[in-house]
């Protein structure tokens, strides 16, 4: 059959062999390259997400590796020691106190008949505090008057007698045994009088204790007594008396500064309350001796108070100086109580930690005197953690000014 013939029938023909169709030829070329392309892209995207892959797991490495270096470092704040120079001082509490502060009571017995200075009064030595009518006392004097005239008239009789007798001696009236009982008889007619007068001294005196007078100058803190109160001899405190100029105060100082106060050293106080002014005294005395259970010393301040701003049981601060050391001193939180001893950790330059022993001297609460274990150029650990060892790398922060330290 013809070509045609086949085309009419719908029969392809069959080529001969090694003839081809040239567009089947294209297609299948173009089918291969697509393949080829397409090969190529899922390779290409393959190699991108490994490589992809790849970076993203050693970021991650790095990134875990830098925070886990960054949480296992210890980072610390360090401070530099300071000279202690001069002008140190330690505040101390204390309390105001009159210089002479004395209960008032009464000698006699008897009823309050009027009082004439109350509380916040000043009053001068001798002043009429009160009056007490005792009308037992009264009694007693002219008792005790009438019977000093009477040892005083048996005196006089003695005495005439006795002039009497001596004439007689000497006539040779009388024996001289009788001229003796008689001067016997005066010398006790002269006792008798002598313990007449020296009872009738006594009521007088203790009648004058009916009148209450001030002991000294001062300002009366406290009374307690009214009229018609019933008072007993050396009973009940009628009035106390405060002298405020000057003052007195007692402070507790340390053991570690007891041998520096002494008497004549100049101290400056001051009152909370009181702002913006100081008050000037000096330590008067001390105790001179240790208290074993305070392990402190007693000293005695005088304080002038000329314009009464200061008044007795105030409670006040007492600034006192101190001699410049020659130390080094460090923060309180700069040390390390361990039990072998007390320690600070010294930092060098490249973050090794040192533990080092120190000898202690005078602690003012906020920093401590270093006798030895420390220089000026050595880089102290503010708080140092309880579990830090010699040898522990740390991370450095700036050192913090001198005189810093607290947080």
């Amino acid at each position: 059959m013809t070509e045609q013939r086949h085309a009419g029938l719908g029969i392809h023909p069959i080529h001969a062999e090694g003839e081809h169709d040239p567009h089947e030829q294209l297609r299948r070329r173009a089918i291969a390259r697509r393949m080829r392309t397409i090969a190529i892209v899922v390779a290409v995207v393959l190699a991108a997400g490994a490589a992809r892959t790849l970076v993203s797991r050693g970021a991650n490495a790095r990134e875990l590796q830098a925070a886990v270096a960054q949480q296992s470092a210890v980072y610390v704040k360090t401070t530099l020691p300071r000279a202690a120079g001069a002008g140190q001082a330690i505040a101390l509490p204390g309390t105001l106190q009159g210089a002479v502060q004395a209960p008032i009571a009464a000698r006699a017995t008897g009823y309050v008949k009027r009082w004439t200075k109350d509380i916040g009064s000043r009053v001068e030595k001798g002043e009429l505090l009160a009056e007490i009518e005792a009308p037992e006392i009264d009694e007693q004097v002219r008792q005790a008057t009438a019977t000093r005239e009477q040892a005083a008239s048996t005196l006089a009789l003695a005495q005439s007698t006795v002039e009497r007798w001596e004439g007689l001696r000497r006539k040779d009236v009388v024996t001289q045994q009788d001229l003796d009982e008689r001067r016997a008889a005066v010398v006790q007619a002269r006792a008798n009088l002598a313990a007449a007068d020296a009872n009738l001294t006594r009521l007088r005196r203790l009648e004058a204790f009916a009148r209450v007078t001030a002991p000294f100058a001062g300002v009366i803190t406290k009374r307690s007594v009214d009229v018609g109160d019933l008072i007993d001899s050396g009973g009940k405190t009628l009035f106390t008396l405060a002298q405020t100029d000057p003052l007195r105060l007692y402070v507790s100082v340390p053991q570690a500064y007891a041998h520096l106060v002494k008497a004549g050293l100049p101290v400056t106080v001051t009152q909370s309350e009181l702002r913006g002014r100081t008050f000037h005294g000096e330590v008067t005395r001390t105790s001179a001796s240790i208290d074993t259970a305070t392990r402190t010393m007693q000293a005695e301040v005088s304080l002038p108070n000329r314009d009464g701003a200061l008044l007795p049981g105030a409670y006040v601060t007492v600034n006192l100086p101190l001699p410049a050391s020659e130390g080094l001193t460090v923060p309180i939180n700069a040390l390390l109580f361990r039990g072998e001893g007390t320690r600070v950790a010294i930092v060098d330059a490249k973050g090794k930690v040192s533990l080092r022993p120190v000898t202690l001297g005078r602690d003012d609460g906020q920093s401590i005197e270093v006798l030895s274990g420390v220089q000026a150029s050595d880089r102290l650990v503010l708080n140092p953690p309880d579990a830090l060892v010699d040898g522990d790398v740390v991370s450095l922060q700036p050192p913090a000014p001198q005189g810093a330290g607290k947080e």
